[in-house]
């Protein structure tokens, strides 16, 4: 499992975690408020902010009915309709993103979305509910693209099947990304650990794709597991008009969530065992160690009542533990003081 770039950032193991700062649709049809979320999530640290393109004819059947959990009583395919964003935008957006030192992504639904799109993005977000669209996935595959999926509302074996197609079309770039297709899902629900099994099973850089309300829990678990990609979606007021506002962070908690995401990175550490150099005084002064609790001449024998193990503070350290018992009994070739170390210079050993 080799690390790749999106853009110029290496995304895999042992590297950063991508952090994307999901805007989607929360633009609600506005440029300028499009670039204001283009603000906060480059204010907070994220790497990438991503939009979503799409055309409701290209998505949804006209007569599909109404979505129970948006509580809206317009069609779900008016409701899509009234979110498109248009492509004259991709080439603002992304030189917007440009100036704000943040990559510039969008989520394509259909391959006309996707050419609009393929001179801009550095990489492809696919959708949990196209990932099983397997000619989909094979257009986005010729395009040499590094490929993040989703896989929220699909089986392993459906996972399973789509990445053999990516892979078969000639993706060797892939992230997969844990996900549960609720809006909010609920903490208990969001099944971190998934970032790990789809990691074993696929042998590719994985993560999460979080809808959870919380903004430091789920994301932090998923770093904590390894995660090589995070999103989570993002809004500039939760009390916006618009299906995605209610369940998204707000500034703030963007902000937060990234900062407890590279915290995490940095509480993880390298994982090799060692004396950290930030211990360097406490190991010095606090490791225990073998030292007189009474004065000793030269030729007395050591016995219990002579020396204990204990913590060396400023005095220079003693023996090491483990060599109690073997100094109990031998002769002191010194006049020791109460306090010092004792080492094995200090005895005759024979």
């Amino acid at each position: 499992m080799n690390s790749f770039e999106i853009d110029d950032r290496l995304v895999g193991p042992g590297e950063p975690t991508f952090v994307i700062a999901e805007a989607g649709s929360n633009h609600n049809g506005d440029l300028n408020t499009a670039k204001e979320l283009i603000d906060v999530a480059a204010d907070a640290g994220a790497d990438a902010v991503k939009f979503q393109t799409f055309r409701a004819e290209d998505l949804y059947v006209e007569k599909s009915g109404e979505v129970e959990y948006l509580d809206d009583d317009r069609s779900i395919y008016e409701i899509i309709e009234s979110m498109e964003m248009p492509y004259e935008w991709i080439p603002e957006l992304h030189d917007y993103c440009l100036d704000c030192g943040i990559q510039f992504m969008s989520t394509p639904f259909d391959e006309r979305s996707a050419v609009e799109l393929a001179e801009y993005v550095p990489a492809w977000k696919v959708a949990s509910y196209t990932s099983s669209h397997i000619p989909f996935l094979e257009h986005l595959a010729d395009t040499d693209k590094p490929i993040i999926m989703s896989t929220g509302a699909h089986e392993l074996d459906e996972v399973a099947e789509s990445v053999t197609a990516l892979r078969e079309a000639g993706a060797s770039e892939l992230v997969l990304l844990q996900c549960v297709a609720a809006y909010p899902t609920p903490i208990s629900e969001i099944n971190v650990g998934v970032v790990e099994t789809l990691r074993e099973e696929f042998d590719v850089p994985t993560g999460l794709s979080d809808h959870t309300l919380n903004p430091v829990t789920a994301p932090s678990a998923a770093a904590a597991l390894g995660a090589c990609v995070i999103e989570k979606h993002f809004t500039l007021d939760k009390s916006m008009e618009g299906p995605d506002h209610e369940f998204a962070l707000e500034p703030d908690e963007l902000d937060e969530m990234v900062t407890a995401i590279r915290d995490t990175e940095a509480a993880l550490g390298s994982g090799e065992k060692r004396v950290l150099e930030v211990e360097r005084e406490l190991h010095e002064k606090a490791r225990r160690a073998v030292h007189a609790v009474k004065d000793v001449e030269a030729g007395e024998k050591l016995t219990e009542e002579d020396i204990k193990v204990l913590r060396p503070g400023e005095q220079e350290s003693g023996l090491h533990p483990k060599f109690y018992d073997e100094l109990v009994g031998t002769t002191v070739v010194r006049d020791i003081s109460r306090g010092e170390g004792i080492d094995w210079d200090d005895v005759n050993q024979s």
